[in-house]
């Protein structure tokens, strides 16, 4: 890993411990509310003397807040719908993505289509990057993402029960296995059976790839691996290098959190387990079950950090309506993406996501 990797991996468990001391003496949020009121009144006295608005005090007030509490775009640090600040929008360490653009310029308009839910796809066609990049199998969400996530991007899908992120899984191992690539799929909470007859009936031949030796499916039973995560850990860089795998797929990370009662002990372990896929150097998809109260965040708010991208699924209701699943990106590091939460499927070919259409 390199050291850039590395103080980043530092800088977001230091993010993490802030939050938890603030949350502990319950100070945060009245020193904030004050802050948010007296930032308030200098706003009116320069809208006054016609100053601009967003000046220093704006600047002041949205380096020193934290995220509120609730709400789909307004969740707790863990459910920041954007990650990590530094990402921005688009992803990139910069703000403006890898892609070749920044927040505001012609790709903004491509990436969020028009009012109400239209295109949100990419014209790649013209796109030149020199990070190598690869899709991730899933119909209209490639779309949805400049030239491709980069390779060896370590990728998180948080999503709620019946939602698909096994398919997901599923799905991005099979596009790389049609593109001659090898790959692993680990299992901690179905038999490898059962994984095998879910990808054949897709019509995904998964037994013809294992019998050519190009994937492996592998099922943990998470009780034996009680221990830690350091069996997990110390097992899988050997196993990628000897099969020479390409993609890699651990569904769930939520039961490999749930070995810890404690939170700076799972944090600790879920960070250095992150680490070692990072230096396996192989494009990994972890799923993890969404938060009980916020359905943007994981199960415990730490994996969305340490990733370099965050995809989630969700159930959209709205009176009436029909239910609708939904994805919606959060962040892809040095990618160009849209930002629009897009209706999709799971059918007998697996999941499709509808890019032009809006949710209801």
């Amino acid at each position: 890993m390199s050291d850039d990797e590395e103080d980043w991996f530092e800088s977001a468990l230091s993010d993490l411990e802030d939050e938890e001391r603030d949350a502990g003496d319950g100070s945060g949020s009245d020193d904030r509310s004050g802050s948010r009121e007296g930032d308030a009144d200098r706003r009116d006295d320069a809208d006054r003397d016609g100053e601009s608005p967003f000046d220093a005090s704006f600047e002041e007030e949205f380096a020193d807040a934290d995220a509120p509490e609730s709400g789909p775009f307004e969740g707790d640090a863990a459910g920041d719908p954007f990650g990590d600040a530094a990402d921005g929008p688009f992803g990139g360490d910069d703000g403006g993505g890898g892609g070749g653009g920044g927040l505001f310029d012609e790709d903004f308009a491509s990436a969020m289509g028009s009012a109400g839910g239209g295109d949100a796809g990419f014209d790649d066609e013209d796109f030149e990057s020199e990070i190598p990049r690869i899709d991730l199998g899933i119909e209209g969400l490639d779309r949805m993402i400049q030239g491709g996530v980069p390779e060896r991007s370590l990728i998180v899908t948080v999503g709620g029960p019946g939602t698909g992120k096994t398919t997901f899984g599923l799905q991005f191992l099979h596009n790389g296995l049609e593109q001659d690539e090898d790959a692993v799929f680990i299992t901690l909470e179905q038999s490898r059976t059962a994984i095998m007859d879910t990808a054949n009936e897709r019509g995904w031949a998964f037994d013809d790839y294992a019998d050519a030796d190009r994937l492996a499916v592998i099922d943990l039973d998470p009780v034996e691996m009680a221990n830690s995560i350091d069996n997990i850990r110390g097992e899988l860089p050997p196993l990628i290098e000897e099969f020479e795998a390409d993609r890699l797929v651990l569904d769930s990370v939520s039961l490999l959190e749930m070995m810890y009662d404690d939170q700076a002990g799972r944090r600790t372990e879920v960070f250095d387990f992150t680490r070692s896929l990072k230096d396996a150097g192989v494009t990994t998809m972890l799923t993890s079950e969404a938060n009980e109260s916020n359905p943007y965040a994981s199960r415990h708010g730490i994996i969305e950090y340490l990733t370099d991208a965050v995809i989630v699924l969700q159930y959209v209701r709205d009176g009436t309506r029909e239910t609708r699943l939904a994805v919606e990106i959060q962040k892809i590091r040095n990618a160009n993406h849209s930002r629009e939460t897009k209706p999709y499927e799971i059918t007998g070919q697996g999941i499709s996501v509808y890019e032009q259409a809006s949710i209801f």
